[in-house]
């Protein structure tokens, strides 16, 4: 069976890479003409790991090519997986701009029956303007079916998670194809949800709402440690030992960022505010995770005091390790608010790189820790890369001009560094 995926980022990508390796034949469709022809040369535009050794292993096999003509790609294709972006607007609303061109394409090109297959992530009731968007721009009326069949890959592990899901869901009211869809990940072992479409939406928001909840959760929780002298890790971790709470997503930090949490959160609660729901939990879960940079911000300045002309050293631009992604950084709204201060920032990350508009006389990206660190007032962890926690702490020590050490991601030794002579200063650790 021939594929076809619609937008070639992130999600496209990987998703294509997947039915690849099933033994489907794919054919990547984008507007993009660079995106596209860096991955014909089988170069990935943004950084994941293990995923630039399939694409090469796939574009020189010819299981998988890349196309920018979208009435060939849409006619010769039954199965057409949508994979474009829905980025937030300024209301919080998700635009669906992206969506609804591709859908407008199928309806103008298809010449025969098409199941289209939307993974890209959509507020509830997208589905229904997806019909109404391919059968408003037909020229006479054909088939299809349309089946919600959300993403739940974690940036950095995105392969992993590809051939070993939690679950696969599948929202679809025809039953022929939603069938469909399950047989194309026959070989993928884990449970199926198989539901309507609406529900499918709504899984996927929950879900990453609930996270972000934890996140939350735990970062209000670390303040009043803070308070109290006691250890928000050690809480985390009898916490974790029970099974109806589990381990996961229970540290405390600088808060949550990426390129899903803040957006799926905010649709989420705006899908609410239309529907007459207001949603206190959750517009609690922003608050706190608006603020956390802001508290963190305030140990520092105590610790420091004046942070005029203080060089302060970031480790970690990325919202999480194991991926050059920058959007809604913590990392970021730290360093705005040091540059605000008149701090000089001295920045370092493994893969992402700063973006130009960040580039001023006040703040410059080193090749190496050691440069990052060498004269700094202070270190900032905000990026918890295993190059920095399993870093050489005591000789980083020697290179600062004074010891301080902030954790932004609770990751680090606190007794060890303290023996060692690091002045260390984590969230939630008394």
């Amino acid at each position: 069976m021939n594929i076809l995926v619609v937008g070639v980022g992130y999600v496209g990508t990987t998703t294509a890479l997947l039915f690849a390796e099933l033994g489907y034949k794919i054919t990547g469709f984008d507007t993009d003409i660079h995106k596209i022809q860096a991955l014909k040369e089988g170069n990935l535009p943004f950084f994941e790991p293990g995923l630039d050794t399939l694409l090469n292993k796939h574009v020189q096999q010819g299981s998988l090519s890349f196309t920018t003509d979208p009435v060939q790609a849409i006619r010769e294709h039954q199965v057409i997986f949508i994979c474009v972006g829905t980025p937030s607007q300024a209301d919080g609303s998700t635009d669906l701009t992206y969506v609804q061109n591709v859908s407008e394409t199928i309806g103008s090109y298809m010449e025969s029956y098409k199941l289209i297959v939307i993974k890209s992530t959509v507020p509830i009731g997208t589905h229904k303007k997806v019909s109404e968007w391919v059968t408003d721009a037909q020229h006479e009326h054909l088939p299809f079916d349309v089946v919600m069949n959300p993403e739940f890959l974690r940036e950095g592990n995105a392969v992993y998670d590809c051939f070993h899901p939690e679950r696969i869901v599948i929202g679809s009211d025809s039953a022929i194809a939603a069938g469909q869809v399950s047989l194309l990940y026959h070989s993928i072992d884990c449970p199926l949800v198989m539901t309507n479409p609406a529900t499918a939406e709504m899984i996927k928001y929950a879900s990453n709402a609930f996270l972000a909840t934890k996140i939350s959760y735990m970062n209000e929780l670390a303040r009043l440690c803070d308070q109290v002298d006691v250890s928000i890790s050690t809480v985390a971790q009898g916490m974790g030992l029970d099974s109806r709470i589990s381990r996961s997503f229970l540290k405390a930090g600088i808060g949550y960022g990426g390129s899903c949490f803040p957006k799926d959160v905010f649709s989420l609660l705006h899908t609410a505010k239309d529907y007459g729901i207001d949603l206190n939990l959750i517009r609690s879960v922003v608050e706190v995770n608006n603020t956390q940079c802001q508290y963190f911000m305030k140990r520092i300045r105590r610790k420091l005091g004046i942070l005029r002309g203080k060089r302060i050293a970031i480790l970690g631009l990325s919202f999480k390790p194991g991926t050059d992604d920058m959007r809604e950084a913590p990392a970021f709204t730290m360093m705005k608010g040091l540059l605000e201060c008149g701090s000089y920032l001295k920045v370092h990350d493994p893969v992402a790189k700063l973006p130009d508009g960040w580039k001023t006389h006040a703040i410059k990206q080193y090749d190496s820790v050691e440069e990052t660190l060498r004269s700094a007032h202070a270190v900032i962890l905000c990026t918890e890369w295993s190059e920095y926690v399993e870093g050489d702490w005591d000789a980083w020590r020697q290179l600062l001009k004074f010891p301080y050490l902030f954790d932004g991601r609770n990751v680090l030794d606190r007794s060890q560094l303290e023996s060692r002579g690091w002045d260390y200063n984590g969230i939630g650790n008394g």
